[in-house]
């Protein structure tokens, strides 16, 4: 079982809710998950959802909110080529469809379809745009697994569907955005702060603080991940230094011969010496020990010493063959 079938899982368990909230959200969901057909002049109301729960709720509500007698079919969807089919679950109502229609105010007085929702939802409470966003959810909700990028999105039946749900996030202190993908618009929520809150004001309390602990270890295994990578890339570039450290110290011995400083000889030898070494336990391995920045510096002047002398040589050399 994925998180999105735990925390649709718990929603759905949720019972104890005044009448008016439970006909938001069965509205919602109706509106969401199907809406309103017409075969042969007369409504028909069909909803479909990926969860079987949240599908036995609303069939249970239309039955003792409503009083209408609703179907709950399993429809199998076998996909197109190779792969396993997909289950889903429809609440169908038949011969009480329009009766229902304008008692969840799916239509309107002048018996037209609504096109986003019901008005009783978009002027209601608190607690009624809480219940619309958990009917929303369970009919077309989908959450990410908790990891670089979290996601809480809605596949809304049409523009004013979701510009209605938007504002009822708003009225939640929370901003939802609108986007449009692949012909349907989507409401999303892709804070992480945002996403958790919206569970909690939804009423799924555990899977919220299971989606919560999983984003914070990932954020820490991201972390860890970052740093190590970091580190090996560090140890990887000292490395290249210190080889090219080790090679310009051997080239500065065979220009220089005998007529180097002694403080620097000693320098360059600790550096062919200890190969793997920072410049800071070279500095310790000096005799006597000195800083980081002295062991730095003793190696660079004796690389200018040699660049120095090099120089030098190819203008004898050339001046040579001039004569």
């Amino acid at each position: 079982m994925t998180l999105l079938d735990d925390v649709k899982d718990e929603l759905a368990a949720i019972g104890n809710e005044p009448a008016a909230v439970k006909k938001a959200q069965a509205a919602t969901m109706i509106r969401f998950g199907g809406g309103l057909h017409l075969i042969r002049k007369h409504i028909v109301i069909e909803a479909q959802f990926d969860n079987r729960h949240a599908a036995q709720w609303l069939k249970d509500a239309i039955e003792t909110v409503y009083g209408d007698d609703a179907d709950l079919l399993e429809v199998r969807r076998q996909p197109i080529g190779a792969g396993m089919g997909v289950t889903r679950y429809s609440v169908r109502v038949l011969r009480q469809g329009g009766a229902l229609a304008l008692q969840t105010g799916l239509l309107n007085r002048q018996k037209r379809p609504v096109r986003g929702l019901p008005v009783d939802i978009v002027d209601g409470d608190l607690a009624q745009a809480k219940a619309a966003w958990r009917g929303a959810f369970l009919a077309h909700g989908t959450l990410s697994d908790p990891g670089a990028s979290s996601l809480l999105e809605i596949v809304c039946p049409g523009y004013d569907a979701a510009s209605d749900l938007a504002r009822a996030a708003k009225r939640l202190k929370i901003t939802a955005n609108i986007r449009q993908a692949k012909n349907t618009q989507r409401i999303v929520l892709r804070d992480p702060d945002l996403v958790e809150k919206m569970l909690l004001l939804l009423g799924a309390e555990r899977t919220s603080r299971e989606w919560s602990g999983k984003r914070m270890n990932g954020e820490a295994r991201g972390k860890v991940n970052r740093l190590v990578n970091f580190d090996d890339a560090n140890m990887r570039r000292s490395a290249k230094a210190a080889v090219e450290a080790i090679a310009k110290v051997k080239h500065a011995f065979e220009v220089l011969g005998d007529g180097i400083p002694e403080n620097l000889r000693a320098a360059g030898q600790l550096r062919l010496d200890y190969p793997d070494a920072s410049l800071e336990e070279l500095g310790k391995l000096a005799d006597p020990p000195i800083t980081k920045d002295a062991i730095a510096g003793r190696i660079r002047r004796l690389f200018q010493l040699s660049e120095r002398a090099e120089v030098e040589q190819q203008q004898n050399n050339g001046g040579t063959r001039d004569k």
